[in-house]
């Protein structure tokens, strides 16, 4: 069995260009392994299957199945690495799936199996997009967050906090806490599971309400008591009692 060298270009760019729309969508989605990884991983596992199919079927004994199943061990090390264990939070799990489907898809466009790879390059990117917006509009998906707080250093004020949130709907997931005996203040880091109903403001202005909260905000966006109109209203108030 042979196949010339057009053939095998086809493939080749068949399974890039297979590969290269799953990792636009995971670029998309700010994933580690995006748009040049996925389409490598595409592009090596036809070009192995090409490799392992048609030279060699010659020598006897020969087993092409061989490294068409070492590819997909071997792709279980690359998508390990995309996955990254926050406290209680994993994530990952869907690009290291990607990278998995995206060597399957790859294996099928080197053996030929051209309308194989791409109905499953079309499903993927179906399951990607589709099943996200389904996730979030149906089913309410959960978020995970991650909320810093600074406050005195008081347990009563730790347990205000909780109530404030769970009267919210969400849940405290893990919590870390800092006490600076210095200063007598504690440091609040908890990863919050948060139902997509519930806005990051309204958990901000709603914790900002509790008296001596010195700082609020979630991990990548800033916000204090400072910049709050709730905390400037209460300067106001406190000027107008002194006058």
């Amino acid at each position: 069995m042979t196949i010339g060298w057009f053939e095998v270009l086809i493939r080749l760019v068949i399974a890039s260009i297979a590969g290269s729309f799953i990792g636009y969508q995971r670029e998309l989605a700010d994933r580690p392994a995006g748009l040049r990884t996925h389409t490598l991983v595409a592009l090596g596992a036809c070009l192995m299957t090409i490799i392992s199919i048609y030279p060699f079927l010659k020598i006897e004994g020969a087993d092409p199945s061989r490294i068409a199943a070492q590819i997909v061990v071997g792709i279980g090390f690359l998508g390990a690495g995309t996955i990254i264990r926050q406290g209680s939070i994993v994530r990952g799990l869907t690009t290291a799936a990607t990278l998995w489907i995206v060597a399957g898809i790859g294996l099928a466009i080197g053996a030929g199996a051209y309308l194989a790879g791409i109905l499953t390059a079309i499903l993927v990117l179906i399951i990607l997009i589709g099943l996200k917006q389904f996730e979030l509009r149906i089913i309410g998906l959960h978020e995970f967050h991650t909320l810093h707080i600074k406050c005195p250093d008081d347990s009563t004020l730790l347990s205000r906090i909780s109530s404030v949130l769970t009267d919210l709907g969400v849940n405290i997931k893990k919590i870390e806490i800092d006490h600076d005996e210095l200063r007598e203040e504690m440091n609040i880091k908890s990863i919050l599971d948060v139902p997509s109903s519930v806005k990051q403001n309204d958990i901000i202005e709603d914790v900002l309400r509790l008296e001596n909260i010195i700082e609020c905000y979630f991990e990548g966006k800033s916000k204090s008591a400072f910049d709050s109109g709730i905390f400037k209203g209460r300067e106001e108030d406190k000027e107008t009692e002194q006058e």
